[in-house]
């Protein structure tokens, strides 16, 4: 189905999401009409944030916004949804629309098969009447859907249409780019020189498989880092629980801006416990990259600011490898917290691979080698 079309049927004036690759088309055709225009689209930090907003502006317009997301986001949205969308709270109807990932039967990555089992039910636990998008959908049950979803939405429910793979299209091409000049991968292969055998622990998406596939160029071992495949935005927090426990060694967090501004209030957690072997690397192409390119509000905020004021003694930002090595090095010989943001361009190998061990085996080999450090 054109996404133009289901768009037409649903006919809201207000999108709020956290951008996905099963909703790519949605997405380019968001940013393709509306672009980041705060009166009718706005990419939030998380799910939840999306459906407070959503509500806001249901309070402000009487009018259903749309709330978009991977069904990874469900588990953000439970608490607004049963505390502040249901019908026995506020009874304020939102329209999600929910990129299928791990749908049962469809090979994907280990992080989505779980979530993907468990989609269609923790929207109707929450109260929330799906709806199936295929390719085969037409545009009639699609208008059928939507009709019987109207007179939900009247009574202060919530809706949801599930999108699956390759439901959705969009012709325009809409390219992402910034301006920046050092390249992730790059950036990454800086990081693990001066790490040396230090523990690694990096965010979900392109940072975690270029991580993987650079120790394996570099006939390294894997047991150095955990790669936090899914739970976007908590690779911050678990560097946190490792290095509080491990005192006397360097950890390193290879974090993401998206990630980063999705559980911010992490950070401020990171800097009240302030722990001295700490390095927090945030690589910030202001972008939503690994899902599409859609751009984060990361390039609006001062990251070093943000980090400096949660407690962070030590933050910099560079935009050279050259200053990225004089800042890696400093971190790792000094002993105290240390932020670094380093600004990146957008894209990747076309050709870059996923890690060839499954979690259970990455979680099992760090932590025995973390068992061997003090």
């Amino acid at each position: 189905m054109r996404v133009e079309t289901l768009a037409g049927i649903i006919g809201a004036e207000f999108y709020t999401g956290v951008p996905d690759s099963q909703l790519k088309a949605l997405c380019d055709y968001l940013i393709h009409t509306y672009g980041v225009d705060p009166k009718h689209h706005v990419i939030a930090a998380n799910e939840g944030n999306c459906a407070a907003l959503a509500a806001g502006y249901h309070l402000a317009t009487g009018k259903a916004p749309v709330v978009y997301m991977q069904n990874s986001g469900e588990g953000n949205i439970i608490n607004p949804v049963a505390s502040l969308l249901h019908e026995k709270v506020y009874a304020i109807p939102v329209i999600f629309i929910v990129g299928w990932r791990g749908e049962p039967g469809i090979h994907d990555e280990p992080q989505h098969i779980y979530q993907g089992e468990v989609t269609i039910q923790l929207l109707e636990d929450m109260g929330i009447q799906p709806f199936i998008i295929s390719k085969d959908t037409t545009e009639g049950e699609a208008r059928k859907a939507m009709g019987e979803f109207s007179l939900l939405l009247e009574q202060g429910r919530d809706v949801a249409f599930v999108i699956r793979k390759g439901a959705l299209t969009f012709d325009q091409k809409v390219e992402y780019k910034n301006n920046y000049g050092m390249v992730r991968e790059e950036i990454i292969q800086h990081i693990v020189k001066i790490s040396g055998e230090d523990p690694v622990i990096s965010t979900t998406g392109k940072a975690s498989r270029e991580l993987f596939e650079i120790r394996a160029a570099n006939g390294q071992s894997h047991t150095y880092d955990f790669l936090t495949v899914g739970s976007m935005g908590h690779a911050s927090s678990i560097a946190l629980g490792v290095a509080l426990q491990k005192l006397d060694t360097k950890v390193w967090c290879i974090d993401g801006d998206g990630a980063a501004l999705m559980h911010m209030g992490s950070m401020a957690v990171i800097g009240a416990s302030a722990p001295e072997n700490l390095v927090h690397v945030v690589i910030n192409n202001e972008a939503h990259e690994t899902v599409g390119g859609m751009p984060t509000v990361a390039g609006r905020i001062d990251l070093t600011a943000v980090a400096q004021a949660c407690g962070y003694p030590n933050v910099a930002c560079v935009d050279t490898l050259e200053r990225l090595d004089k800042e890696l090095e400093a971190a790792k010989e000094r002993r105290g917290l240390s932020f670094i943001e380093v600004k990146c361009s957008i894209g990747a190998r076309s050709n870059l691979g996923r890690p060839t061990t499954i979690p259970v085996e990455n979680k099992q080999n760090f932590m025995r080698y973390l068992g061997k450090l003090k």
